[in-house]
């Protein structure tokens, strides 16, 4: 059902409060359910306002502010902490993948950081022959490669 526009729902809520009619008639005058009118105005009472509440439909999280702050202050300590034993010591009970998303969109992540420049990429050393001779080290042992090919392609 798509949501009611903010005039339709002030509309229900004038004819109500006018006193002359019950809910269910009110929901049968604007073609809405009597559960819509009575959300409408328990809204209106609890919250004061009738805009659509969007943010509040779903699934409530299993990892709530708390458990952000909690699991912060575990890494701060340890930085090391699998994501197993971040549930365990924070006492969730939930899938290790929701905490993976949690402390990624804290900004947080596993992968670790180099804090050296990486190594040059020149060959590291060089394989030596049985006779001492030096041996070029071959990416492709059996031979030749479709770039390395020594038969002449036809034309």
């Amino acid at each position: 059902m798509a949501t009611l526009s903010i005039d339709l729902r002030e509309r229900i809520l004038k004819a109500y409060d006018r006193g002359d009619v019950t809910r269910d008639q009110v929901a049968q005058r604007f073609e809405v359910s009597l559960g819509m009118v009575k959300k409408l105005l328990q809204q209106r009472r609890h919250t004061g306002d009738i805009a659509p509440q969007h943010h509040r439909s779903g699934r409530k999280p299993k990892i709530e502010a708390s458990h952000r702050r909690m699991m912060k202050a575990l890494l701060v300590e340890n930085p090391d902490l699998t994501l197993e034993e971040i549930r365990a010591a924070a006492g969730l009970e939930c899938s290790v993948l929701a905490i993976h998303y949690t402390l990624s969109g804290m900004g947080l992540t596993y992968k670790k950081r180099r804090s050296a420049l990486p190594n040059r990429t020149a060959r590291m050393s060089l394989e030596t022959a049985a006779g001492g001779k030096e041996r070029r080290a071959v990416s492709n042992p059996g031979g030749s490669s479709s770039s390395t090919n020594r038969r002449q392609k036809r034309t």
